[in-house]
């Protein structure tokens, strides 16, 4: 009887080894669910089936990823097309306008430059019609203020003339007109040689070159016509340098410079200021 029960009890330990194994096989061939089987303490791994698994939702989520990039630059890639569009057209636009602002700068430049042109005929015909009147005004009133001279002195064309009533010898007299900011009369065309003629001067010394040597007599005209007008550098004239002046009006004769005459200074007239001749009013109210 105990012989049976030990051999019935054997029995069972083997056929409980036998089963735990068969189950150890099971788990360790299941391929259908992925499992991670255990065959040594510290050691794992995963079955075909997992791992081809894992690595298709890597795939999957790569090809994801690239999609996504696509799609990422076809989106990047509109906006800077619709950009530089709109870029083009704001450059054109711009382009258009500067050419058009460019245009219309230089059409008013050219319309400012006629204008200028005509101000400035207008401004010299003003001048010439104010000159005219104003020395119809100061032949009846010589002291009328657009007289461009100063007090006492003539006008005649451009030039002031002034006639001294002192006597002096050339040197002093030539001294004299540069302390007034004048020049000894030079006779430079027939103008001025009619006025002096009108003036029927006698013993006027006149700004002509003195001389080592006395000169025969000319007339107004023939000194218009000679180089000899003109005053040069020279020092002050001794009793052997001989001067010219005026005599009877019209002709010019040789004297020694250091004899006591009376002489004739010019300079250049101011302009005549339009202002004075509109503004100046006599006590009746008229001009």
């Amino acid at each position: 009887m105990s012989e049976e029960v030990i051999y019935a009890d054997l029995k069972f330990q083997d056929a409980s080894k036998i089963e735990n194994i068969q189950e150890f096989d099971q788990v360790g061939t299941k391929g259908n669910h992925g499992t991670r089987t255990k065959c040594c303490p510290g050691k794992s791994w995963f079955s075909p089936p997992a791992i081809f698994h894992v690595w298709r939702q890597r795939a999957l989520a790569l090809a994801l990823l690239c999609l996504l990039l696509l799609i990422g630059l076809g989106v990047l890639g509109s906006m800077f097309y619709i950009t530089s569009k709109t870029e083009m057209e704001k450059l054109k636009k711009l382009q258009y306008f500067k050419e058009e602002l460019q245009k219309n700068v230089s059409l008013q430049l050219m319309h400012n430059m006629n204008n200028s042109k005509n101000i400035m005929k207008l401004s010299i015909t003003l001048q010439i019609i104010a000159t005219k009147l104003c020395y119809e005004l100061s032949r009846k009133k010589p002291e009328h203020q657009c007289n461009p001279c100063p007090k006492e002195w003539m006008w005649h064309g451009n030039s002031c003339y002034l006639l001294s009533k002192d006597f002096k010898t050339w040197p002093n007299s030539d001294k004299m007109c540069s302390a007034n900011n004048a020049s000894l009369l030079k006779i430079k065309d027939k103008s001025v040689a009619e006025f002096i003629k009108f003036q029927k001067l006698h013993d006027y010394w006149l700004g002509l070159s003195p001389r080592k040597y006395s000169l025969d007599y000319q007339t107004l005209e023939e000194i218009i016509m000679s180089s000899d007008r003109f005053t040069r550098n020279t020092n002050d004239p001794s009793d052997r340098i001989y001067c010219r002046n005026i005599r009877n009006a019209i002709y010019i004769y040789s004297d020694y410079c250091t004899k006591q005459k009376k002489y004739i200074c010019e300079k250049l007239a101011n302009p005549v200021r339009t202002e004075s001749i509109l503004m100046n009013e006599v006590p009746d109210g008229r001009m």
